[in-house]
């Protein structure tokens, strides 16, 4: 089967990447007179390639004298068991101890000498392993990345000795309340099943997981089909598919007796888990409810409502003058410290939900009007609260993309989750094409009258009862 190839961009973007136009130009040096409008249509093309095998190969060139090149694999704790849990991020710092061609020692000198940053990480349903270089370094790094992913040496000694090493950085995140009130989140809103379960494992794992679980692990979920190797910045796209036919067309992309993984439904519970300890100074506090799965139609009208509600912290400027109004309300009241809307999207799932951190004498106020925000979410939306959304959520989705390495991420990830590269410009329309009718009643549909899951830490006696909180997901009107 030969080699596909498949380009997402727009013609006018297309045209003015060959003609090297002086948009694209002001652009890429940054230039502050380039308009919203001229960053969207002067937006390089991503190029997307398939391998025979099934793996992708999709690349972003901008011209620049560094880039960012790394896999991106569709492997997490979600693929794992209550057995294995943590398996993907053990294997994450194996990547680091060496490789059979190249042991730890000449690895480290070999990125060094090339003066790149190799790092990784990996999440509840990815996996990443990547590098940022110079340009002219490409084919080096691609090479090193395959033999990082391919052929990892996983020895004994090594295992042992990083054994400490994630055992350390457990007791680490268990310093990081936030972190730890996000997983106490998923564990009790997908209680049961693998999303329940966190990205590092429990300690108990981490001290017996064996060296043949790695490896098992690594045959199981290291399939070409589910690999996307992706580059941005002064990258040719023809050369980055050279250099994966050379050094990827081996990975297999068939399972022993055809067992290949199917992913089983996550279901939401809506719970709660409270861990009081009244020695801690700030409550750290989740409230959520079943959000929209990364790929579903509805997840822009969730983004913009999410950017209505806003996020503060204490060290925001603009006190009562700030445009969110659960901002403004925390200013003027002192009720928490900071708070922030997220949604954090799976493959058929997600979590919307707000985040809050607050002393012990105010939880009870802030939880009342983080519940009337999404109240007023599902019932007295604006245009004006819409368009200053649009604005700030539009505005936040170019910011992210800073630099090689965030735009190389925003690939992977598009790729897999999605099977092509998004272009900013069709964000945009679709974020434009949101009005308060769309808000409200997407909104109505997530959150009005269900069930949410709380996880709170910290000195939380204040922290009302499910029931009440259960209550106010609904208005009684007449």
């Amino acid at each position: 089967m030969a080699a596909s190839v498949c380009r997402a961009g727009s013609t006018v973007g297309r045209v003015l990447a060959k003609t090297r136009s002086p948009i694209l130009l002001a652009l890429r040096r940054g230039q502050a007179s380039v308009s919203y409008a001229q960053s969207l249509v002067g937006a390089p093309e991503t190029q997307l390639t398939a391998l025979e095998n099934g793996l992708r190969v999709a690349s972003e060139d901008t011209g620049h004298a560094t880039c960012t090149v790394g896999l991106w694999i569709s492997a997490g704790s979600r693929y794992e068991s209550e057995k294995n849990n943590g398996a993907g991020f053990f294997l994450e710092h194996m990547a680091f101890k060496g490789t059979k061609k190249h042991p730890q020692a000449a690895l480290e000198q070999q990125v060094e000498s090339m003066g790149a940053h190799l790092s990784a990480y990996t999440s509840r349903e990815h996996t990443a392993y990547y590098m940022k270089t110079l340009s002219k370094d490409l084919p080096k790094a691609v090479e090193l990345l395959s033999d990082v992913v391919q052929s990892c040496s996983l020895n004994e000694a090594d295992i042992e000795q990083q054994r400490s090493v994630v055992l350390r950085e457990l007791e680490e995140v268990d310093g990081n309340l936030q972190e730890v009130c996000l997983d106490l989140l998923h564990a009790t809103a997908y209680q049961g099943t693998p999303l329940g379960q966190t990205v590092l494992g429990p300690s108990s794992s981490a001290r017996n997981l064996s060296r043949q679980d790695l490896v098992d692990y690594i045959n199981s979920h290291y399939k070409a089909p589910r690999m996307v190797l992706a580059a941005a910045g002064g990258v040719n796209h023809e050369e980055l598919v050279g250099l994966a036919k050379s050094h990827f067309s081996g990975v297999s992309f068939e399972y022993e007796g055809d067992a290949v993984p199917v992913l089983s439904p996550c279901r939401f519970t809506g719970s709660e888990i409270r861990m009081r300890d009244d020695a801690l100074p700030l409550a750290h506090i989740a409230i959520a409810v079943e959000g929209a799965s990364i790929s579903s139609p509805d997840i822009v009208p969730l983004m913009v409502a999410n950017a209505i509600i806003g996020s503060y912290d204490l060290t925001y400027g603009g006190g009562k003058h700030l445009s969110s109004r659960l901002a403004r309300l925390a200013v003027e009241d002192n009720l928490c410290h900071s708070f922030q809307a997220f949604h954090s999207a799976y493959s058929d799932t997600g979590l919307l939900g707000i985040h809050f951190v607050s002393d012990k004498h105010h939880i009870d106020d802030m939880m009342h009007w983080t519940q009337n925000a999404w109240m007023n979410l599902c019932t007295t939306v604006t245009d004006s609260d819409v368009a200053r959304a649009q604005n700030a959520l539009k505005a936040s989705l170019i910011g992210q993309l800073n630099g090689t390495t965030p735009v190389c991420d925003d690939i992977g990830r598009h790729i897999l989750n999605y099977g092509r590269r998004i272009p900013l410009a069709e964000w945009s329309a679709r974020i434009d094409a949101v009005t308060p009718r769309m808000v409200r009643d997407i909104c109505s549909k997530y959150i009005y009258d269900k069930c949410p899951a709380v996880a709170a830490v910290g000195p939380i006696e204040q922290l009302p009862d499910y029931n009440r909180m259960r209550s106010a997901m609904y208005w009684l009107r007449f």
